[in-house]
């Protein structure tokens, strides 16, 4: 055989075939396994470095998921016709792959890492994402690259009550839950959720589920790494030296301690940069080829003292205890002419968020591997240099961004109502103005306070907190300690920043990031005990006292929005040749109007009156005349035997001399001319479809007119041919 390497296991996962596949594709690659679910395929390569990479403090790891349209028998739409830079789903993958593979490298790794996963075929039913988590977990599982893995990763729905693992796109159209859970054998590993309101016991319950399956798929990764797994390579540790390391903490640590004892995170770092000078000045000519390992040291010593106090002392760094919330405030309103403003300050931490409303059209188009192919409500999230005080240019969001934007517009999704309650796209953008800790859930907070002064009709106003952790020697199955409201040096020194978002009734999202291997149930009970204690807080004392419910009114610089559905067979009539009706109607009444295919049209504008207008020209040109109304026409020609008006845009009828005035009339011209606004009153409709109107019959019936003149209602007799008479000779 060719491919005398070549491998392939199956088992089965919530029904469906898995097979795991090494041996034929990218044997350079430190290891690749070609992952198939259903008919959903994803190639995941690993690779890792010779060496550790000089001058950094990190493990050096990048994880790529790549989006290729071929998987789902698309061209690109772009010039080019290639897929260019990767779409935001493809970068919240990469990211959800990344979380619970990363903590399980050793923390002293400085060889680059580089995961790779290309997504080949896509099978609607069998997510690709969660092909290419056990996909990639088993490649780094059977490389030399030392992980001390493997973990699997499910999606969890709940279907009609049910908790459902994997579900279907049938099930995930009517799924309450979309949950991502990872695990290794023990432990869970990573939790992303977003939910409509899910009480805490059917969360956990369902993040259960998902680490019960994870544990056979875990069970069958292992198999396949004693039968082809590779020995670990070995690698140059940066840890630094125990007894130089021991010698600086005695030098500094109690300097050190004095200056983290703050509740201010500009004083800490102006009382540490003395203290990294005196160290840099004692110990530089012992790092003379490698100075920037001073700061790592310097770093650990920070990490040991903020850790002893939380966990031996339960002290916190800003005086707090340890299930106390930092000062808050909300306000809205900041910004004179935007459509919605809300400002969230927790501590040092502050978010403003701007809430846009637009039309329709304004929607994000997608163009995925998925059957999302646009979104309405669109959550952006900013994060400037200067939010921490340092001088970095701009140059446009990143991965952590993108992933704070998404974490909060999947907080607020529940709450948003359907296009037919409130017909426009609505879009959220939150600047972090300042930040020590939890800035995304503060952009949550500030995103509800935005909306609801804008008048957007939310379903309930939604908040968000992180809860912490910190771990003894024997990790997360001995001692541990949980803390609510994490700031900065928490987060950094911390073990765990766990987000958790909702509003009073239930669970909006989740997004848990860990630098241990995983999570016991008995720390996740714990945490969402404590998050939901502290968002019912955040709502009923500091949110909802400025603002408790949505306005009524929008913002007089809020586009109004009209909407009427028509017949779908009446949208070409609406548009006209080349646009012209639907140009001319907006021209007419400064609005802006789109049309779905299924015939519901949104009339959007700055006046409300100019909509309602729009909507009624919309309205007449989409129903057929109907004998006996009344229309508002404008006459467009005169001729010798009557004048034709035109009732809306494309439609004329024809108005008979006769039926001109109440008196007798001997020309057209001495009652009407092209370009009046006339009153008139449609009487008949021939089968070839023209409109007879009668402006006479206008004036009696709504004006009370009395007619000097009769008119013959009897029917015009029909022109035809003249009788054949015989040809006299």
């Amino acid at each position: 055989m060719f491919f005398k390497n070549f491998k392939v296991w199956e088992t089965e996962l919530a029904g469906r075939k898995l097979t795991l596949e090494t041996g034929k594709m990218a044997g350079l690659a430190n290891a690749s396994i070609l992952a198939r679910y259903g008919e959903t395929e994803v190639l995941c390569n690993v690779t890792a470095s010779k060496k550790p990479r000089e001058g950094v403090d990190f493990f050096p790891l990048s994880v790529d998921y790549e989006e290729k349209l071929y998987s789902v028998g698309k061209i690109p739409g772009s010039f080019q016709r290639r897929e260019a830079r990767p779409s935001e789903k493809a970068i919240l993958t990469s990211r959800c792959i990344d979380r619970p593979i990363r903590p399980l490298f050793p923390k002293d790794l400085r060889n680059d890492c580089s995961v790779v996963a290309t997504v080949m075929s896509v099978d609607p039913d069998c997510s690709p994402e969660i092909t290419a988590m056990i996909g990639v977990s088993a490649a780094i599982a059977i490389s030399d690259i030392p992980w001390d893995g493997p973990i699997s990763g499910v999606n969890v729905g709940l279907v009609d009550g049910e908790i459902v693992i994997n579900p279907t796109l049938e099930q995930r159209e009517k799924s309450d839950l979309v949950l991502t859970v990872a695990s290794t054998a023990d432990l869970v590993a990573m939790i992303e959720a977003g939910g409509n309101e899910i009480d805490d016991d059917t969360m956990f319950n369902a993040i259960m589920a998902g680490h019960e399956e994870n544990k056979k798929i875990v069970q069958f990764i292992n198999g396949i790494v004693e039968e082809v797994g590779k020995p670990k390579f070995e690698y140059e540790s940066s840890n630094p030296d125990p007894e130089i390391m021991a010698e600086i903490e005695e030098f500094c640590i109690e300097d050190v301690k004095k200056a983290l004892d703050t509740d201010d995170k500009n004083v800490r770092d102006e009382r540490l940069l003395p203290i990294y000078d005196a160290v840099h000045e004692k110990f530089d000519e012992r790092f003379e080829e490698n100075p920037e390992k001073l700061d790592e040291i310097m770093y650990l010593v920070q990490k040991h003292v903020v850790r002893a106090w939380l966990k031996d002392e339960h002290k916190r760094v800003d005086g707090r205890g340890i299930d106390e919330i930092r000062p808050l405030n909300a306000e809205i309103d900041l910004l004179s002419r935007v459509h919605g403003s809300g400002l969230f300050t927790r501590g040092q931490t502050q978010v403003l968020s701007i809430a846009t409303l637009g039309g329709i059209r304004d929607a994000q188009s997608l163009d995925g591997l998925d059957e999302q192919t646009e979104k309405r409500y669109i959550h952006h999230y900013n994060f400037p240099s200067y939010s921490v005080g340092e001088t970095k240019p701009s140059r446009g969001p990143g991965r952590r961004e993108i992933g704070h934007g998404a974490l909060a517009e999947k907080a607020l999704l529940p709450v948003i109502p359907s296009v037919e309650e409130f017909p426009y796209t609505i879009r959220v953008v939150s600047e972090v103005l300042s930040s020590n800790g939890s800035t995304s859930q503060g952009s949550i907070c500030g995103s509800t306070l935005a909306l609801m002064a804008a008048g957007v009709p939310i379903k309930a106003p939604v908040a968000g907190i992180s809860c912490g952790l910190i771990t003894g020697d024997e990790g997360v199955y001995g001692d541990f300690m949980t803390m609510v409201d994490i700031q900065g040096l928490e987060d950094f020194y911390g073990d765990m920043d766990f987000k958790v978002a909702g509003t009073k009734k239930g669970i909006t999202a989740i997004q848990m990031d860990l630098k241990v291997h995983g999570l016991t149930p008995e720390i996740i009970k714990e945490a969402f005990a404590k998050t939901h204690k502290a968002r019912e807080y955040i709502l009923d004392e500091i949110m909802l006292p400025v603002i408790s419910e949505p306005r009524a009114e929008l913002s007089k610089y809020a586009p109004k929005m009209k909407v009427i559905s028509i017949d779908p067979d009446k949208i070409g009539d609406v548009i006209g040749k080349s646009g012209k009706v639907i140009q001319q109607i907006q021209a007419d009444f400064d609005v802006k109007i789109e049309i779905e295919e299924d015939g519901k049209v949104f009339v959007s504008g700055q006046d409300a009156d100019k909509c309602d207008s729009a909507v009624e020209v919309v309205r007449l040109i989409a129903t057929d005349p109907e004998v006996g109304a009344f229309y508002n026409g404008v006459v467009t020609r005169l001729m010798n035997f009557g004048a034709f008006v035109e009732i809306a845009p494309g439609k004329e009828g024809l108005v008979h001399i006769s039926r001109l005035d109440v008196k007798r009339t001997n020309k057209v011209e001495d009652v009407v001319n092209v370009g009046d606004s006339i009153i008139v009153k449609c009487i008949g409709i021939t089968d070839e479809g023209k409109i007879d109107l009668s402006r006479r019959d206008a004036l009696i019936e709504l004006e009370g007119m009395t007619p000097e003149n009769e008119i013959d209602d009897a029917p015009p007799k029909k022109k035809g041919n003249r009788p054949h008479r015989p040809r006299k000779d």
